[in-house]
């Protein structure tokens, strides 16, 4: 369900075409910024492919642009990966409580597969 990014532009797979989940219905109204090492990251990400949440993940090493973003929204008190950005709300690490309620919060809706 997510989308690697190395611009701003999401990318939506071809399943995910048409779905009428979310307000904006092409952008997902979460990112996960991440490593490509980072175990947790990775752990998220399944998680919220199995709820069936939309996201789109930002590799902070491979991409400065994603890195900047992220430092920009952290006001670069960077303290580890994952961060993740649902709907404005910054959680970070892997927080499963802190992310569900945000999910809650905004609305956020599985998407069919």
């Amino acid at each position: 369900m997510y989308s690697e990014s190395t611009e701003s532009v999401p990318m939506k797979p071809s399943y995910l075409k048409g779905t009428n989940t979310m307000a904006d219905t092409t952008t997902p109204q979460i990112t996960i910024y991440r490593t490509s090492w980072c175990a947790f990251c990775h752990t998220e990400m399944q998680w919220l492919d199995k709820l069936g949440i939309p996201y789109i993940a930002k590799d902070i090493e491979a991409d400065q642009e994603a890195n900047d973003e992220l430092m920009a929204k952290i006001n670069g008190d960077f303290r580890g990966v994952p961060v993740t950005d649902i709907a404005g709300d910054i959680v970070l690490g892997f927080d499963r409580p802190k992310i569900q309620d945000a999910i809650k919060a905004h609305g956020i809706q599985p998407v069919a597969s």
